[in-house]
């Protein structure tokens, strides 16, 4: 069986949590040696085997970015025919994978890893070319043979986004992680590495993690982090802000906090895996405000790493974060407009204040808490048993 993966993101150009998921899955069907998997993603050429990449097309370089990404989709589609079957990822690709679809008569599996109707701040980003994604999205889910959803949560909200789709045609298979490269690493070295950034590794702190985007919440976290007891550091591994808008918002936000406390640690770079491991190695507890996450890969990585976790109760997160055994889960009550906004944002800002302080208040509990996080996501989230579960899909829409 040959199956094409379509994705915007792979190695070395991975910026979230779908190329990460893309790039495991990818190898866990590889390892199986038993189906031929080709690769088709975005950007200059790649030097692995059963890669294509493919780059913008220069006829649409002054164009929309929207256009652009379908000019790639089109050059992607035609060398799909001859697939068994074709599984695209984000609504970047979705469209060369419903192409690929019309042209060659295979199958065409979406995974939903975010949708574009439950991110509608994303209209400052792209302004017209949010409704030229909108479409696209759409237009793919609603003709795919099969939808794979990362969490139940996930799962819910595509049934109502996408109202006309046959739920029997959304599967549900979650996110995964790699526990011997996402694993605590407390050598003299991590130290090292923590300190050359900044950190003091024998203090107590708060770690995020994530893109400056509306839906990880950072804006919340930075003021919840204000009412924190003043030895506890906050490390913020921070960047590619969507928008000029929320990057001047946070970095605001970044200067006040700065002004009232020490120890707050702003890394704008995108790290090597390594120092990433290193910092959630040395932390007492990871934070995840989001208020929009299908599932949440980076809380995975942080309880691969032995760190407990503070997380919004929202999407796909508590079906990964156990309250009370492996982290805290702030609970939220959302605005029903498709942007997950707080309804009280003050009373989430306090929530999310008083979850963090209770978890960094009793370094031993936060210590066994990271323990049985990292014993659910070795026994419940290999990408040994997605990738099997990910076939079983493939297997249903091509009839057996």
């Amino acid at each position: 069986m040959r199956v094409d993966i379509l994705s915007k993101e792979y190695p070395p150009a991975i910026y979230g949590g779908a190329g990460v998921h893309v790039a495991e899955l990818v190898r866990a069907l590889r390892a199986r040696g038993d189906i031929d998997v080709q690769v088709r993603c975005f950007g200059p050429p790649r030097d692995e085997p059963g890669t294509t990449a493919y780059a913008d097309l220069a006829e649409l370089s002054g164009g929309n970015a929207a256009l652009q990404t379908l000019g790639v989709d089109v050059a992607m589609a035609g060398d799909c025919v001859g697939a068994d079957l074709v599984h695209s990822h984000t609504w970047y690709a979705n469209m060369a994978g419903h192409l690929a679809s019309l042209l060659g008569g295979m199958p065409h599996v979406v995974t939903a890893h975010s949708l574009e109707p439950m991110r509608p701040w994303k209209a400052e980003q792209l302004g017209g070319g949010y409704r030229v994604s909108s479409w696209a999205e759409r237009t793919a889910y609603e003709s795919a043979a099969g939808v794979v959803a990362v969490s139940a949560g996930m799962r819910d909200d595509i049934l109502r986004s996408y109202p006309s789709l046959e739920p029997s045609r959304v599967h549900v298979v979650h996110n995964g992680i790699d526990a011997q490269l996402w694993q605590a690493d407390r050598s003299p070295e991590a130290a090292d590495v923590v300190r050359k950034h900044g950190v003091d590794p024998d203090r107590r702190s708060v770690v995020f993690v994530g893109r400056i985007t509306r839906q990880k919440g950072l804006p919340y976290l930075l003021r919840a982090c204000a009412q924190l007891p003043p030895d506890v550091q906050l490390v913020l591994c921070a960047g590619a802000p969507d928008t000029p808008e929320i990057k001047a918002e946070v970095e605001g936000l970044m200067n006040d906090l700065s002004a009232q406390r020490e120890g707050v640690v702003w890394i704008p770079d995108m790290l090597p895996r390594n120092e990433v491991v290193a910092l959630l190695s040395h932390g007492t507890v990871f934070a995840c405000p989001s208020v929009y996450e299908p599932l949440g890969i980076v809380n995975l990585e942080a309880m691969a790493c032995e760190l407990a976790v503070v997380a919004t109760a929202t999407g796909g997160i508590p079906e990964v974060v156990v309250d009370g055994e492996t982290g805290w889960l702030v609970p939220i009550e959302q605005v029903q407009d498709g942007t997950g906004t707080p309804v009280d944002p003050d009373r989430f800002v306090a929530d999310l204040a008083a979850a963090l302080t209770d978890a960094v208040s009793d370094v031993d509990r936060a210590r066994r808490f990271g323990k049985a996080g990292r014993a659910r996501a070795v026994d419940s989230f290999s990408w040994a048993s997605i990738g099997d579960r990910t076939l079983e899909v493939y297997r249903a829409v091509l009839g057996g």
